[in-house]
């Protein structure tokens, strides 16, 4: 007799998704980690090391602890970007596993150079392709995860199990996000999608084309609303725009709508 994974949210418990990755989800529900951040630990059935990615935000000495249990040998963790609630049990993570960590950025990279795009690993029984996929940060990685016939792909904030993604307009932008949502539907349209907040869906591709047709209206009512307020681009306030564009939203959302519509007026102003 078999025992079915318990369906996202399961705190506390390392839930198995696919026959080669489980998660651990962190009790940091919030306005932008939704019901909290996914540690994913990767691992083909046979292998005898796992792969994590993403140790968690700060303070997540248990947290750490029922991955490193779970995972067993761990032989590298990857890092998805530089937000903090991705990167912030890092030190912890390396002091428990000994693991050498790897990411886009050499700030988050120890022991082993950075990620390189379309660089391929073979660990824990399986062939992880790092795919770059800014957008929601400079920095964003995904990566294409294979075993057998198998296909899913991590990732991390680029898209979601739910909502969607708030671009940073530190260092994101929405061409780049364009561009990495359209080489994800084009790399992964069937792979299973494995997100690093909320829950995960047997499909990258349809996920995928909801987020893109939905930053494609955002951008329509944005170009409406400078129609309407008479400002161009180049002169428009972003919170003015919020207030329009989001009128019918929730006004404790509109700090993270202030932070896409940034990206947005960005994005027009170098069309």
């Amino acid at each position: 007799m078999t025992t079915e994974s318990p369906a996202h949210p399961a705190y506390g418990t390392v839930r198995q998704v696919t026959p080669f990755a489980s998660v651990l989800l962190r009790d940091n529900p919030g306005l932008m980690e939704l019901d909290g951040t996914n540690t994913w630990i990767l691992r083909a059935p046979d292998s005898d090391t796992a792969v994590i990615v993403d140790p968690g935000p700060p303070k997540s000495g248990r947290h750490v602890r029922a991955i490193a249990d779970a995972a067993g040998e761990v032989e590298l963790t990857l890092i998805t970007h530089r937000h903090y609630d991705h990167t912030g049990a890092i030190k912890k993570m390396r002091k428990r596993t000994g693991a050498i960590h790897r990411a886009y950025s050499p700030q988050f990279s120890h022991g082993a150079p950075r990620l390189t795009d379309r660089e391929v690993i073979d660990a824990a029984g399986l062939r992880i392709t790092a795919l770059h996929t800014p957008g929601h940060t400079a920095d964003s990685m995904s990566f294409l995860v294979q075993w057998q016939d198998q296909r899913a792909v991590i990732t991390g904030d680029t898209i979601l199990g739910r909502g969607t993604t708030v671009l940073d307009p530190l260092d994101g932008g929405l061409g780049d996000y364009f561009h990495s949502l359209n080489r994800l539907i084009v790399e992964a349209d069937d792979a299973t999608l494995l997100p690093g907040h909320g829950p995960d869906h047997p499909q990258l591709g349809p996920v995928a084309r909801f987020y893109k047709a939905h930053r494609e209206e955002r951008l329509d009512q944005i170009r409406q609303a400078l129609d309407d307020l008479r400002v161009s681009p180049q002169r428009a306030k972003p919170m003015k725009v919020v207030r329009k564009v989001y009128a019918d939203v929730d006004r404790s959302l509109w700090p993270a709508a202030k932070m896409s519509v940034k990206t947005q007026l960005e994005y027009l102003r170098t069309l």
